[in-house]
């Protein structure tokens, strides 16, 4: 027999700290030259046996040789980490464990080994730089150490282990037997035994093998063990909640279908399909839908009468009648229709807006003459944060009706508003279907946001999908492709928004009554900063004016050098941003209260965005008013005679085709009419005229600037300087007409934004800024220009 094969026989000995064993170590040679192979996880204890498995590519050589010289005594070193790919002598650490290697065999390119450990070793000194390692080493000495302390120790850990093995089932009936091995009389085996059924980590355990005190030993297990304990007794007492809340569950279960039972047999029970039709007619009944819609329903339950509830079909036929049930036939709120009331709440939560408010009562008092608000698709335009959906709340309070928004915008399947045919799996209603389902009446306020902002693709166009609903002669039998049924949308009030024209159909425009909303003045925005953004935000925050205060001209100040938008939506940013500086001071600096005025503001928002700028002023230099997407807006022109080498001009700014027309048009009308300007024949015969509108990354188009750039030549050509504060705008023709051009609101308020105290207008616009309220007019001096001659006048002169 081979020593790999020998077993383990029991002999007296004594172990290094001369206690007898007599039932686990064998007799050795303690052997001062070992080989070394290192392991991972966790290191191997004295009183260890258990299996290893390591590469035998890297260390079959180490083996061999081990058991060739040593007797297949092996030493074996806990490394913690493996940093690369090799094992270098520094990785070892001063102590590891003596073993036996016993059933040595070729497992997959690994080599499997039972390792029983001895003894406890400490490096001496390396004899060898590579693998196979090979050091010289030495054993533990003998230490003196209190006997009755030790078998006390000793008694401890063993009732500690018996106490671990009760409450954890993990251990098997193995380990049980292995520990009645021990006796109090063998401490260090014992100690190590317990120490390597323990979870503690393979830091811990390396401390432990490296302890040369027994009793060191023992209390640092005796710390383990009880950890382990409490662990133990934790994991008992949630496996004993769980499996009481399990019997709890299935005892409830069980009675359950037992009273299922009982009451089908008494007929008090009804099986699921039962309770479903009953369900939905008790539903239906409350309702007051069209005869169509009845006929449909009892069609319905009859085919869900007789489908089986497992089918697929009967899931969609539920589906379906749960919807027409819950869709609101024949229910209607009332509505509370009271002008003043209406004025009162449109004036609380908005400052300004006076003709937009005005068109509004106009709409509430017609519908009060006829006692119905129905038939109306009303649409705000206007640039963004001027507050097209918050009035859009506010008129649903005032007709006490529920309010619905959703967002048009990127929307491209016309699905969205028609809804999915039932043939398609996971198919829905259309959005208006679900906005009356929602707020369970067919007469709410439903606004439909961004309807410039629709989309197209290959599933539709939603925009002609809108077609019908915005219609008020067809939206009285709007056709869900979802509820295959007629639904009455005439008594819905539809509100619309939109930032511009342009990209709405024109059917679908045709289709709405139009408001449009310019912007506000600065004077105005003071107001609706102080009444409405600055208290909501104080709220928002949960702070009161005590705390934070701002003035009226800090308002004004931050408006003008920062926020000089259309709209409120930055200057709501901006007021946000102050709260929160000021918050961090308060608690920084450990204040009460805080003020904000025009000194600090630049310490809170840094320089002006916008800073007061003069118009551009002086020969052949034109202020023009131009309308955007985001409000009006100044522009200024510039012409220069560059040489007297050949006649023509160039453009330059980014300008469209309109624009590039209108330029011509203008040189072309002056150049006819040199005479009535004062302009001397031949000065166009060879000036070449640079025409040049700044900003030149904008890009811009329109027909507006014709008189502007005819100005410019004329003052070029003339030498003569434009009057100061002076801006115009206005179409030009070949015959020095002037025709009425768009966004009368929004220029002035960009003239006055601006400065501006002369405007000159087309005659044409003579209507639209009748309409204009007197406090964005006041302080300007207006001129209107039937034709080009009219323009020269109030420019010159």
């Amino acid at each position: 027999m081979t020593d790999e094969n020998k077993p383990i026989t029991p002999e007296i000995v004594e172990d290094d700290n001369g206690n007898k064993e007599g039932q686990l170590v064998q007799q050795i040679i303690k052997p001062e030259i070992l080989y070394l192979i290192p392991i991972t996880g966790r290191p191997h204890l004295p009183a260890q046996v258990q299996p290893l498995i390591i590469s035998k590519e890297r260390w079959e050589e180490t083996l061999q040789k081990a058991s060739k010289d040593s007797k297949n005594l092996l030493g074996i070193s806990y490394v913690k980490e493996v940093k690369g790919k090799y094992v270098y002598k520094q990785d070892f650490p001063e102590v590891g464990c003596i073993v036996r290697m016993l059933n040595i065999v070729d497992v997959q390119g690994n080599i499997q080994f039972i390792a029983q450990g001895l003894e406890r070793f400490r490096i001496k000194r390396f004899l060898s730089d590579n693998p196979p390692f090979v050091a010289q080493v030495e054993y533990f000495e003998k230490t003196k150490e209190n006997e009755n302390e030790l078998k006390a120790y000793a008694i401890a850990i063993i009732n500690a282990i018996k106490q671990l093995l009760s409450l954890n089932p993990l251990y098997s009936e193995e380990v049980r037997q292995y520990l009645g091995m021990f006796s109090p009389d063998q401490p260090s085996p014992l100690t190590d035994f317990a120490a390597g059924i323990t979870t503690a980590s393979g830091d811990e355990l390396q401390e432990i093998l490296e302890l040369e005190s027994i009793i060191e030993r023992m209390e640092k297990v005796m710390m383990l063990l009880q950890k382990e304990i409490e662990i133990a007794k934790l994991q008992t007492k949630i496996q004993k909640d769980v499996n009481t809340q399990v019997d709890e569950n299935k005892r409830k279960f069980f009675l359950k279908e037992q009273l299922k039972a009982i009451q089908k047999e008494l007929g008090l029970l009804k099986d699921d399909k039962t309770s479903d039709v009953d369900k939905f007619k008790e539903k239906f009944e409350k309702l007051d839908p069209p005869e169509h819609v009845v006929k449909r329903f009892d069609e319905e339950i009859e085919k869900l009468s007789v489908l089986e509830t497992g089918s697929s079909e009967y899931g969609v036929t539920r589906n379906y009648l749960d919807w027409i049930t819950s869709f609101p036939w024949g229910v209607y709120s009332k509505d509370n229709i009271d002008i003043k009331r209406a004025e009162k709440i449109l004036d609380r939560d908005h400052s300004g807006l006076t003709d937009v408010k005005e068109r509004i009562i106009e709409f509430f008092a017609a519908g009060i003459y006829k006692k119905d608000i129905s038939g109306s698709i009303i649409l705000f335009v206007g640039p963004p944060g001027v507050g097209k959906t918050s009035i859009g709340k506010s008129i649903a309070e005032a007709l006490g009706r529920k309010f619905y928004r959703f967002s048009l915008g990127g929307m491209r399947d016309e699905a969205e508003i028609k809804g999915h045919r039932r043939t398609y799996v996971g198919a829905l209603p259309g959005r208006l279907v679900q906005a009356l389902k929602d707020t369970r009446v067919a007469n709410p306020v439903i606004m439909l946001d961004e309807v410039d902002k629709i989309g197209a693709s290959y599933q539709g166009d939603p925009a002609s999908a809108l077609l019908e609903v915005l219609d008020p002669e067809q939206n009285a039998e709007f056709l869900d492709h979802y509820m295959d049924l007629r639904i009455d949308l005439s008594k819905v009030l539809f509100i619309c928004t939109a930032n511009q024209l342009d990209t709405i159909p024109r059917p679908l425009l045709d289709r709405m009554d139009r408001i449009n909303l310019s912007g506000y003045i600065t004077e105005e925005k003071v107001l609706i900063a102080r009444k409405h953004l600055w208290p909501r935000l104080l709220r928002r925050n949960r702070l009161t004016s005590k705390v934070i205060t701002i003035t009226d001209p800090t308002i004004r100040c931050l408006i003008e050098g920062f926020a000089r938008e259309a709209g409120v939506r930055n200057l709501e940013k901006l007021l946000n941003k102050i709260i929160r500086k000021s918050i961090v001071t308060i608690l920084k600096e450990k204040k009460d209260k805080i003020r904000i005025n025009i000194k600090s503001l630049e310490d809170l928002l840094g320089p002006p965005v916008f800073k007061y700028e003069k118009q551009m002023a002086g020969i052949g230099v034109v202020t023009g008013l131009a309308w955007t997407r985001l409000g009006g807006a100044t522009l200024p022109i510039e012409a220069v005679r560059v040489h007297e080498k050949n006649p023509g001009f160039k453009l330059t700014g980014k300008l469209g085709d309109v624009m590039q027309e209108s330029a011509a048009i203008a040189y072309s009308h002056v150049r006819a009419n040199l005479a009535s300007f004062k302009i001397d024949k031949k000065y166009f015969d060879n000036a070449f005229i640079h025409i040049h509108v700044p900003e030149g990354a904008t890009p811009k188009d329109g027909p507006s600037a014709g008189i502007t750039i005819a100005t410019a030549l004329v003052s070029l050509a003339t030498g003569k300087l434009l009057r100061q504060g002076l801006a115009m705008t206005g179409e030009i023709t070949l015959t020095g007409k002037v025709l009425p051009v768009g966004g009368i609101k929004e220029k002035i308020i960009a003239a006055r934004r601006s400065g501006v105290r002369d405007i000159i207008l087309p005659e044409g616009c003579v209507p639209d800024f009748k309409k204009l309220p007197g406090h964005i007019k006041e302080g300007i001096t207006f001129y209107f220009a039937k034709k080009y001659t009219d323009v020269f006048k109030a420019a010159f002169f």
